[in-house]
């Protein structure tokens, strides 16, 4: 027997840091409307993900990044524990997989990018193994570290996918941080950096793309452009790409792999995806095109910028402000601009806090140029984001 009603008011698809954001701004933003609100998901542990990075550099234990999901989730939502199998927006319901209907008034999709690990032949076998790591799950991070600090000489390797992907900044922070790990143990002479990604630069907005290309120049990096992993050869210790077309093969004693990401399954063959799979919702009010009780923001959104928690920072007060406009029938008047940012931590101590709204012109909260290197931003990045995080925005109050 299910403790959980078959209707609410609201109901928001997944727990992370958008479902829980805008549970939260409901809940403490218009305490007079009494919201009946359910969220939707299986997990039992909530994670700082930004984290990670640190933690495969060594500086943190993975532990720092989790806490339960319970603790988390604001008081007066109810949490369903389940996983939604598909919705049909024209009749105002979802079906659990439990077989389980749950209706709604609104529904928000929250539910983040699914980690396409077996897209890339080999992968699953290897991860773990000799030198196969990865900072994107909370079950391989800590093997980053391990495999960085038994590292004496030979070739590391990094990769990063086709956008998009979950905070695209990260696969090259580790990048650094290894550099720097490997500079400060005094074999940096006798350890190859090669950073493989997909793309033909190393960031997208220009302002930050020049900042990271000095750095590169400083630490005598240079990444091979256009170069997407395809395979892995955990026996052999060989790492496939596509380079244009042509198949490369490359020797690693370490390799940091970043997989292909996509749009969840269960709402990429739903009614609510477009033909990329992502919940299609207009760029600044995050409302569905068709379905107009339906909101999308974060991760498994169309939203056309970088999937980042900060970016669902200022996607979640324009979501909230929005539906309870559509709830009173009025026009949906909040906007959102586009705005995502990136901390790219450099090495032990330096950080650049890259800003920028849809346009990529850089939108920056410190009246300093943030295309610099600084040890205040690198502070502000390892100890003043996740409190920002844990205590703002999941409280709703940043």
């Amino acid at each position: 027997m299910s403790n959980y009603k078959d209707k609410y008011q609201v109901v928001i698809v997944g727990a992370g840091t958008a479902g829980v954001s805008v549970a939260a701004r409901l809940k403490g933003d218009f305490p007079d409307k009494e919201w009946d609100i359910a969220i939707i998901d299986p997990s039992t542990k909530h994670f700082y993900q930004p984290l990670w990075t640190l933690v495969g550099a060594g500086v943190f234990p993975k532990e720092e990044s989790a806490r339960e999901q319970k603790d988390v989730i604001p008081s007066g939502v109810e949490w369903i524990k389940q996983k939604v199998s598909t919705f049909e927006p024209e009749a105002n319901f979802l079906t659990l997989d439990n077989g389980d209907k749950v209706s709604y008034d609104i529904l928000v999709v929250g539910a983040g990018i699914q980690i396409n690990w077996g897209a890339i032949k080999g992968l699953p076998e290897a991860m773990g193994k000799d030198g196969v790591c990865s900072n994107y799950s909370y079950d391989t991070v800590e093997k980053t570290w391990e495999f960085l600090k038994a590292m004496k000489s030979g070739k590391a390797l990094f990769t990063q996918p086709a956008m998009p992907i979950k905070c695209a900044g990260a696969p090259q922070k580790i990048y650094y941080m290894a550099e720097d790990y490997f500079r400060k143990q005094g074999i940096r002479d006798q350890v190859e950096l090669d950073f493989n990604l997909a793309g033909p630069g190393i960031f997208g907005v220009p302002k930050y793309k020049a900042a990271l290309e000095k750095v590169l120049e400083r630490k005598d990096l240079k990444p091979s452009y256009e170069h997407n992993l395809i395979e892995i050869d955990g026996e052999k210790k060989i790492a496939i790409f596509d380079h244009k077309g042509t198949r490369v093969e490359k020797e690693y004693d370490f390799i940091h792999v970043v997989p292909p990401m996509s749009s969840p399954d269960f709402i990429a063959k739903s009614p609510l995806a477009n033909e990329g799979g992502w919940v299609d919702v207009d760029k600044y009010t995050t409302q569905h095109t068709k379905f107009k009780n339906v909101f999308s923001l974060g991760d498994c959104s169309s939203l056309p910028t970088s999937r980042t928690g900060a970016a669902i920072r200022k996607q979640a007060p324009v979501t909230v402000q929005n539906i309870v406009s559509f709830l009173d029938g009025k026009s949906l008047i909040a906007k959102y601009d586009g705005y995502a940012s990136c901390p790219l931590v450099t090495g032990y101590g330096t950080c650049i806090i890259a800003e920028f709204d849809y346009d990529g012109n850089p939108v920056e909260s410190f009246p300093f140029d943030q295309a610099q290197e600084r040890f205040s931003m690198y502070m502000l990045k390892v100890y003043g984001l996740p409190k920002l995080y844990w205590h703002g925005m999941l409280k709703g109050k940043a």
